[in-house]
């Protein structure tokens, strides 16, 4: 893979090329799925604002977006296992078909305690678009997703709205951070 621009950065694992290519792919699946369905793309903030965003211009049929904030990282590396709604949707979501919009996917836990939540306001549908997948050796997500758009190693990573205590959001490619820099 290419070096990185940044000094914390081992290794870019996504080009800002193949980013784009794997949106474009996922944005088209959707437009299949949902031509006549105007769904609503909750965004689950911070990390998958940018991923959204681009996902969005991607997606060519009618759709609506809103967002929700949860927290179950703080500012350490691994989940805390409990879930804390930051901000909730704003849209009713009662009859609508909702994608749930998620920068990645490790345990899948904070993820299955939202789908659970979003599905008790009744919605027609409840879909996941991951943008990444991370491989953990030995464990499955506790959710699979129904759009993956890439898989990723085992290893910290940030960058494309990924973060490491709120910093290397907003880098264009997705890298795999130091050790030294969270250890």
């Amino acid at each position: 893979m290419a070096e990185s621009a940044h000094a914390d950065v081992k290794e870019v694992l996504l080009s800002e090329e193949r980013i784009k290519e794997i949106v474009a792919e996922m944005g088209a699946k959707i437009t299949a799925d949902y031509k006549d369905k105007n769904p609503l793309l909750v965004a689950v903030l911070r990390g998958a604002v940018i991923f959204t965003a681009d996902l969005m211009r991607a997606i060519e049929c009618p759709i609506a977006v809103d967002f929700m904030a949860v927290s179950s990282y703080g500012d350490g590396v691994k989940s805390s296992g409990v879930v804390r709604i930051v901000k909730d949707l704003d849209t009713k979501i009662e009859g609508r078909h909702v994608i749930i919009v998620e920068d990645i996917l490790d345990s899948g836990l904070t993820l299955s305690y939202l789908i659970r939540l979003l599905e008790s306001r009744n919605p027609a549908s409840v879909k996941v678009a991951a943008f990444c997948v991370k491989d953990i050796k030995g464990k499955r997500p506790a959710i699979e997703p129904d759009y993956v758009g890439t898989h990723v190693p085992d290893e910290f990573v940030v960058g494309y709205g990924l973060d490491f205590a709120e910093r290397y959001r907003n880098l264009p490619y997705v890298g795999v951070l130091k050790p030294e820099v969270y250890e």
